[in-house]
């Protein structure tokens, strides 16, 4: 039975390079975690090819078996994994946090594994026969984020795994422990060779992994610039790509609603994960007969809600990961305050404390250009901006090269949809912002990304169609 200590030394480095890694809240030194090169990554894709026609061979629903469990071993493992992500990556145990996250790695690989995908009969008559089939691609190259690193691993190994695909994952150089945790988790169970970890710099083995001609598949969480570099990189292989990019998702409220009903789910669409989702609410577009009172209702939620050490049960809000993460909000925030933009709530930090704690800020009366609005903070500070005009809501929302999500806020539900179909984004989100359901595809439009994970077009997206005609 794994204990958080079990876990950390299976994952801590033990020789070679290293890296040490601290508790983003109180700058204590959890481990050393590997840092592998360019020929471990090499050793791990030829593994992964080597694997991969075995793991093809397998029935579909011997490769269900499996994924249920690796479900199992996870939930299993549950609370010592939560621990260590916990330490790690700085959110807090409870709330939409650590548990949560490996509680949504359970449930999305076991959906991954019973979401089901059929020979499509395309044509059936006196013209001919024709058959939609789904072969796997062969090595599926991830390459995780720090902001959801467990998580968002998942979404990158279950469908993978489950269409015949093995995988080769990087994870983030600052959430390593956490993802090399869950990986020798889901291995206890998985065949050898078919699910490789290989921890090191974006600059060296993640740039190598995109541009090995090995690798059928590149699935990418992580910045725009990034993204950029990943398409250049893997171009002359014609990867395929998966790419979630950055976001800076607009929210609209109309001047029907009622604030104090909508104020504690506008408080967790922007704040999950102390704002560091990249599908959060990042700017907040109020009609000027409700603003003040939205803005009053929000920041009465806002500072109610506790925030510290993650392992501390009562806190649902952390640190920021990172300090060049912190460096970022408190650039932005600082350029809100001296543009005589009006702080309600936060806008101090302790810039001097061994953890990264930022404050949870809300910033009104701001101008629509200033660079709180136009750049994604990516950490607990929101922007309100107030308008009068729908069109010009609207305008604003869909003004920047980004669209993941967004969001429309009103009592009419159907005058909400209204606005949502001129949104330029991925996912419009009704009186909520971003809730994410394994079965409903997920993904960005403009430079957010382009792609779609989750349910059937997320198996579909890790596998190569084939059309049996005759």
């Amino acid at each position: 039975m794994n204990t958080y200590d079990s876990l950390l030394a299976t994952v801590s480095a033990q020789s070679g390079e290293t890296r040490e890694v601290f508790d983003p809240a109180t700058g204590e030194l959890i481990a050393e975690a590997p840092v592998n090169d360019v020929a471990t990554l090499e050793a791990a894709i030829d593994k992964a090819e080597a694997t991969q026609p075995s793991w093809a061979a397998l029935s579909d629903e011997e490769r269900i078996a499996y994924l249920h469990k690796a479900a199992d071993a996870i939930e299993a493992a549950a609370e010592p994994l939560a621990e260590l992500l916990s330490r790690e990556q700085g959110k807090p145990l409870n709330g939409p946090n650590a548990r949560f996250e490996v509680g949504g790695c359970v449930a999305w690989t076991r959906a991954a594994a019973d979401t089901p995908l059929p020979v499509e009969v395309i044509v059936d008559d006196e013209s001919g026969y024709a058959e939609m089939h789904y072969r796997p691609l062969g090595v599926v190259g991830a390459i995780s984020p720090w902001n959801w690193p467990m998580m968002i691993s998942i979404w990158q190994i279950a469908p993978s795994l489950r269409m015949g695909n093995t995988v080769v994952i990087k994870p983030a150089e600052t959430t390593t422990l956490s993802v090399l945790a869950l990986v020798a988790v889901m291995n206890e169970v998985l065949p050898e060779g078919v699910l490789n970890i290989v921890p090191g710099p974006g600059s060296t083995v993640g740039d190598a992994l995109t541009r090995s001609p090995k690798i059928s598949k590149i699935m990418f969480t992580g910045s725009t610039p990034v993204g950029k570099r990943i398409i250049e990189a893997s171009a002359p292989n014609v990867t395929r790509l998966t790419l979630e990019l950055g976001g800076n998702d607009a929210g609209i409220v109309l001047p029907d609603v009622d604030p104090a009903a909508i104020a504690e789910d506008l408080f967790w669409g922007a704040f999950i994960n102390t704002g560091q989702t990249c599908a959060a609410l990042k700017r907040l577009y109020v009609h000027d007969s409700v603003y003040d009172a939205v803005v009053s209702e929000l920041a009465k939620v806002a500072a109610a809600v506790p925030m510290g050490v993650g392992l501390e049960e009562q806190n649902v809000l952390g640190p920021l990961q990172n300090r060049p993460q912190f460096d970022i909000v408190d650039r932005l925030v600082e350029s809100a305050k001296a543009s005589g933009a009006r702080v309600v709530l936060g806008g101090d930090p302790d810039r001097e404390a061994a953890g990264n704690f930022y404050p949870t800020t809300l910033v009104a009366d701001i101008d629509p250009q200033q660079d709180l609005v136009l750049e994604e903070q990516f950490g607990p500070a929101l922007p309100i901006i107030r308008y009068t005009d729908v069109d010009e809501a609207v305008r604003l929302a869909n003004a920047l090269e980004v669209g993941l999500g967004a969001s429309v806020w009103s009592a009419d539900r159907d005058a909400a949809r209204k606005v949502a179909a001129r949104l330029e984004a991925g996912t419009v989100w009704i009186n909520s912002h971003g809730g994410l359901h394994p079965m409903i595809p997920f993904g960005g439009a403009k430079q957010s990304g382009y792609g779609r994970e989750f349910g059937v077009m997320g198996l579909k997206s890790v596998a190569e169609p084939q059309v049996i005609s005759g």
